[in-house]
Order: C-alpha cells, then sequence, then structure tokens
C-alpha cells in the first residue's frame, strides 16, 4: 500500500497467515524467557551502572563527524579490558565477580491492581535492602489498523483482513508488565523472610 504521504507495509497471504503468528509469538517468548528472565535483568542493571562508570562523561561519545572514531573505539574489547582493570565501580565488580542481584520478589507476567499493591507494600516494607527495580512495560502487537499485519485471503474475492482478526492467540496478547524487586546476596535471606511474613499476614 502506496501513495501520497503513506508509507509501505509489510503484506501476507492467508497461507503465511501461521508464519506471521509464529514471529510475534516468539518474539513474546524470546522477551519473557530470555531478555527479562530475572538473572539477565540483573546484569543488565550492572552492565550499565558500570558503563557509566567508565564512559566520558558517563555516556557513550555522540555519533557523526569527528565522534564517529570515539565512538567506534568503544568495542567490546575496550569496555572489557577496563572492567577488568577495576574501572566499573561496584557494579564492574559485581560483573566480573559474577556477584549479581538477586531476586526476592516478582508480580505475575500480567499483574492485576491486587498484585501491583501487593508489590508496592513489599517494596515499602523492604524499604534499603531494595537495591534495584524492574519493570517490563512490553506491548506485544499493536492492533491498531496501520500497524496490524494485513492478510489477503486465498479466495478469489481477495478480502483482506488484519492478522489480528485471522489470529486469537495474537489478538489475546497482552501487554506484559511483570516488575522484579532485587536486593544483594547478603540480604536476600532477611528479605525473603520478610516477604514470607506479609503474605502470612494476608
Amino acid at each position: 500500500q502506496t501513495g501520497e504521504g503513506q508509507a509501505h507495509r509489510i503484506g501476507l497471504t492467508e497461507g503465511g497467515l501461521h508464519a506471521a503468528e509464529g514471529l510475534v509469538l516468539a518474539r513474546y517468548f524470546m522477551f519473557t524467557q530470555v531478555y527479562f528472565h530475572k538473572t539477565r535483568r540483573a546484569y543488565d542493571t550492572h552492565l550499565l551502572e558500570a558503563l557509566k562508570e567508565i564512559l566520558p562523561g558517563r555516556k557513550w561519545p555522540t555519533l557523526g563527524g569527528s565522534n564517529l572514531k570515539r565512538y567506534l573505539d568503544w568495542d567490546d574489547w575496550k569496555v572489557l579490558g577496563k572492567l577488568s582493570a577495576g574501572k566499573g565501580g561496584e557494579h564492574g565488580k559485581r560483573l566480573c565477580t559474577r556477584d549479581h542481584y538477586r531476586m526476592i520478589y516478582q508480580t505475575p507476567e500480567i499483574p492485576t491492581k491486587d498484585d501491583i499493591s501487593k508489590f508496592e507494600r513489599v517494596q515499602d516494607t523492604l524499604g534499603d535492602l531494595v537495591a534495584d527495580v524492574a519493570k517490563a512495560g512490553k506491548t506485544w502487537y499493536k492492533i491498531a489498523e496501520d500497524q496490524d499485519i494485513p492478510i489477503l485471503s486465498e479466495n478469489a474475492d481477495g478480502v483482506v483482513l488484519p492478522l489480528s482478526v485471522h489470529s486469537a492467540a495474537v489478538r489475546g496478547l497482552e501487554q506484559t508488565g511483570r516488575m522484579m524487586l532485587y536486593c544483594v546476596k547478603e540480604d536476600k535471606p532477611k528479605a525473603l523472610e520478610l516477604v514470607k511474613q506479609i503474605g502470612e499476614s494476608e
């Protein structure tokens, strides 16, 4: 679909319906099982904070002009070298020694209002024991007309309907809203005991 002010869009024939459906579901599974895995998410925090200690001015050099070479100079080897030399602060040390933050409480993948309220109570009760808070907030498929993948019928009438009409699985994907609380390894037993007490008091 092209024309004045219109961008190209991907469309599929009905025979490609399940391939499109599988791609959307694969992205969902990768995020929930890999990208937002409790341990990987902890290392994201450590890497981000360590980079702030290492990078000049606590940020990447901007792209463009004479800065391009400086930007490209910050490759994996340079960052790893700085971390090995102890330049990444507390978080750099945690990366090097695999002493990552421990997850101590999480909501379901799609939390209810009650789940969110309990999460906030747990966070308030734990107070300074909380070292990090992770929030997913990821939408998997946008059903808006200009973003829903068009599927062309293989019937002679050539009707085009969006993927969300064809696929109940895709239509039912809600925004992932899991939230997690973390603490340092030494505080985990105390933190878990407090979480247990909150559960028993309800």
